[in-house]
C-alpha cells in the first residue's frame, strides 16, 4: 500500500511538472522586448492547452498549444517605455515582471566579444573603474549566455537578465555594454543586449549545418569535437544561436575574425553566408549587422591578417545593412584583446545611430578606399570615399604605404594628403613605374590615416595579385 501511495504521488508531481508553462530562460524577470513590433512569445505547455499572454501595456494574444506543447503568439509592443508585467496564462500562470520596452541587439563572435568590462587576466579594458563606479541604469540590460555547444539545434540556453549597476557591469562583455550605453545616452530609451559568445571561437561554428554545405572546404562532423567545441561547424550555432531564433531584435554586432584568419579566402562568402542566413531565419529581413574588424597583433611569420582584414572590409561593401568598426588605430601587437573596448563599442553605435535612427551630422566611417584617380610621374593618386570633409593625419607621418611596379614587389613609400578633398598622393624612388598601392597591409600595421572626425582608414590594396 505503501509503494503504491508513494507511486502515485510521484506520477502526481511527474505530471504537474510536465505540463506546467515552461518558458525559454530569456522570457524571464528584466527582459527588453523589442519596441513597437510584433515580437512572438513562444513556450510550452500541456498539448491542446489554450494560452493567453497578456501584456500590462494593454495588448493580448491566444493560442492554443500544438500536440508537442509547444505555443507561440505575437503580441504587439508599444513605443519605448516601462516598466510592464508580462502574464502567460495556461495550465498553469507565470507573471514576468519589470519587462522594458526598448531596442534590442543580438552580441556575439569570439573572446572580443566576450571580454568583460573587468578584462582578462592581466589584460585590461581602458575606463574599466569609471565604467563600473557610474553603471548604475536600469535602462541597460543584459542577457549573457552560459556557452553550450550541440549536434542538433537547441531551444533553450542558461543565463538570466542583469540591470546595470556597479555590482553586475563589471563582467557584462565590454564591446556590447559601451555600445548598448552610447545607444542609451542618445536615445534615451531601454537598451537589451543578447550576448551569446565563446573565446576563439570561427564563423562556421556559429553557422548552421544547411548554409554550410555550400561551402565544400567545411567538413560538417556527426559529432562535435569536444576538445575544441568553439571550432566545430554548427555547435554553436546549435547550442548558443538557434534558442535566440525568433526573438525580436534590432540588428546585432559581432566581433570575430582572430579564429579564421588562416583562412580569409573564404571569409568574405563565409560570413555573407552567416549573416544571410541569420536574417532568413530571423524572418525580420534585412537587419543591421555590424562587425569590429581584427585589430594589428603579431600572429608571426606565415600569417598575413590583413587579407582577413580585407575579407571583411568586402564584406562591408558588398551586402546590404552591414557597417564595420575599424581598429587599426587601438590594436596591441602583443595582446590579441584591444584595451580600447568603449571606443570599439562607440564606433559600432555611429554606425546604429546614423544608419537605423537617423541621427544626422555623425561620421561613420573611416575614409574608405575607392579608386585610382592618376598614375603620373611616379605618383599614384588615390582617391577615398566615405569622409565627408576630409582625410588627416593628425600632424603625423603617413606612414604603412607600399608601392610596387609590374614586378609586383613592394617598397615602402612616401605618401602625402593632397590638396584635392580625399586624395593621397604615393609615390618612391625605388618604383619609377608604379601599378599598385598597399595601405598597412601587414599584421602589426598602425593606422595613420583617418578622417577628420577621427575615424581610421581600413587597410586596403589596388591589386588583386595572390599573396
Amino acid at each position: 500500500m505503501f509503494k503504491k501511495v508513494i507511486l502515485l504521488i510521484f506520477i502526481a508531481i511527474h505530471s504537474l511538472v510536465h505540463t506546467q508553462i515552461k518558458l525559454p530562460s530569456f522570457f524571464t524577470d528584466h527582459m527588453v522586448l523589442q519596441q513597437d513590433k510584433n515580437v512572438t512569445i513562444w513556450g510550452y505547455d500541456k498539448p491542446k492547452s489554450k494560452i493567453k499572454v497578456t501584456g500590462s501595456w494593454g495588448e493580448d494574444a491566444s493560442v492554443k498549444s500544438e500536440k508537442d506543447g509547444s505555443w507561440k503568439v505575437q503580441l504587439k509592443t508599444p513605443i519605448a517605455g516601462g516598466s510592464y508585467t508580462l502574464v502567460i496564462d495556461g495550465s498553469t500562470t507565470v507573471t514576468i515582471q519589470d519587462v522594458m520596452i526598448g531596442e534590442v541587439w543580438l552580441c556575439s563572435g569570439q573572446s572580443n566579444m566576450q571580454m568583460t568590462v573587468y578584462g582578462y587576466g592581466n589584460q585590461p579594458v581602458n575606463g574599466s573603474q569609471e565604467a563600473i563606479l557610474n553603471a548604475e541604469n536600469s535602462k541597460i540590460r543584459m542577457f549573457t549566455a552560459k556557452r553550450a555547444f550541440h549536434n542538433t539545434p537547441q531551444n533553450n540556453v542558461e543565463g538570466d537578465w542583469q540591470l546595470a549597476a556597479p555590482a553586475t557591469v563589471g563582467s557584462f562583455s565590454a564591446a556590447a555594454y559601451f555600445f548598448g550605453k552610447k545607444l542609451e545616452s542618445v536615445l534615451d530609451v531601454p537598451i537589451g543586449l543578447i550576448v551569446t559568445s565563446w573565446g576563439g571561437s570561427s564563423a562556421e561554428a556559429w553557422t548552421d549545418k544547411e548554409t554550410l554545405a555550400q561551402f565544400n572546404s567545411i567538413q560538417i562532423p556527426e559529432e562535435v569535437n569536444t576538445k575544441r567545441p568553439n571550432q566545430s561547424p554548427t555547435a554553436l550555432y546549435n547550442g548558443m544561436l538557434h534558442p535566440f531564433i525568433g526573438y525580436a531584435i534590432k540588428g546585432a554586432i559581432w566581433y570575430q575574425g582572430e579564429a579564421n584568419r588562416n583562412r580569409a579566402s573564404e571569409y568574405n562568402a563565409l560570413m555573407a553566408a552567416l549573416i544571410t542566413s541569420w536574417r532568413s531565419q530571423w524572418n525580420q529581413g534585412s537587419f543591421p549587422f555590424y562587425f569590429t574588424q581584427i585589430a594589428p597583433f603579431n600572429y608571426g611569420n606565415g600569417t598575413n591578417s590583413a587579407l582577413l582584414r580585407e575579407a571583411q572590409l568586402h564584406t562591408m561593401q558588398t551586402l546590404e545593412n552591414t557597417g564595420m568598426a575599424v581598429t587599426l588605430d587601438i590594436g596591441d601587437a602583443k595582446y590579441i584583446h584591444p584595451r580600447e573596448k568603449k571606443t570599439v563599442g562607440d564606433r559600432l553605435a555611429y554606425w546604429a545611430l546614423a544608419k537605423d535612427y537617423g541621427i544626422q551630422g555623425i561620421e561613420y566611417s573611416g575614409p574608405i578606399y575607392k579608386e585610382i584617380k592618376s598614375i603620373a610621374n611616379g605618383k599614384i593618386e588615390l582617391l577615398f570615399e566615405n569622409s565627408p570633409h576630409g582625410i588627416n593625419s593628425f600632424g603625423k607621418e603617413l606612414t604603412g604605404f607600399e608601392i610596387a611596379g609590374e614586378d609586383k614587389i613592394f617598397y615602402p613609400a612616401k605618401a602625402k594628403i593632397g590638396r584635392s578633398l580625399n586624395v593621397v598622393m604615393v609615390s618612391s624612388e625605388q618604383v619609377p613605374t608604379p601599378v599598385a598601392v598597399r595601405y598597412a597591409f601587414k599584421n602589426t600595421s598602425e593606422a595613420t590615416l583617418f578622417s577628420t572626425a577621427g575615424l581610421p582608414a581600413s587597410s586596403f590594396r589596388t591589386d588583386t595579385w595572390e599573396e
